[in-house]
């Protein structure tokens, strides 16, 4: 009888802490089979609310080994206003009136990303950078970004500074920021409306903004290897600003 009555306690035991788990679970902020796998908490900066730690490199990569691509196009005035010009006084020269510009297109996985995938000596050719004329703003900038992302697409130079101007005519700009005469005032999450009203195939979780010190930097928009389609990217929409309000200065 003792023996019955201890095997009938301890059946009760496991049938509570089963029942538990998944509450456990729950506030934990994970799944039971990935709980192992916890992102580190996001950091609190009083100057653009919540901001989820940046994905890390991988050592790992061969080029052309990647899962999609991430366009990020750049808003210039706040580029410049946080100090832009002392990297590229170019770009930040008054009269260009400069409002998104291709900052990269980057190959991009799941969860991470490859960079300088080499050779370290391979440097693009006159045609080759004549195909990013008219993409990025400046040719000092096409290089690094050939260098950094470009080298892991697995194309060529002048290929892949093709891709670049097909993922940038791929964006329609909402009117209120191709047009911007004065400075603005947007929250992330209207930026992020704007855009998908304007691009009809782009969705919820498929884009990111950027923001530092309270002001727009750029927006990022993940998009398909083939470059034909725009993807969910959980992990680039969970970077996005969390500031309430952000400040987006007029072009120059």
């Amino acid at each position: 009888m003792t023996r019955f009555l201890s095997a009938w306690a301890t059946a009760i035991v496991l049938a509570l802490t089963a029942l538990s788990a998944p509450a456990f679970a729950q506030q934990s902020g994970c799944i039971l089979d990935n709980c192992a796998d916890r992102r580190p908490a996001a950091r609190r900066n009083p100057g653009e609310g919540w901001r989820p730690s940046r994905p890390q490199p991988r050592g790992d990569s061969a080029p052309g080994d990647f899962d999609f691509y991430v366009l990020a196009l750049s808003w210039s005035p706040g580029f410049c206003a946080l100090g832009g010009a002392e990297k590229n006084a170019r770009q930040c020269s008054d009269g260009r009136k400069l409002g998104f510009v291709v900052h990269g297109l980057w190959p991009q996985y799941e969860r991470g990303f490859p960079q300088d995938c080499g050779p370290a000596g391979r440097s693009p050719s006159r045609i080759a950078l004549d195909q990013a004329a008219g993409v990025f703003p400046d040719e000092g900038l096409a290089r690094y970004e050939w260098r950094k992302h470009g080298t892991c697409s697995g194309k060529s130079p002048s290929d892949y500074f093709g891709d670049v101007r097909r993922a940038r005519d791929m964006i329609a700009v909402p009117p209120q920021l191709k047009s911007a005469s004065g400075d603005q005032s947007w929250a992330p999450v209207d930026i992020l409306r704007a855009f998908e009203s304007a691009n009809p195939r782009l969705r919820p979780g498929m884009s990111a903004v950027g923001c530092r010190d309270g002001m727009l930097q750029e927006v990022r928009f993940c998009m398909s290897k083939d470059l034909r389609e725009f993807r969910a990217c959980p992990e680039v929409a969970r970077q996005t600003c969390r500031a309430r309000q952000l400040s987006v200065p007029a072009p120059l």
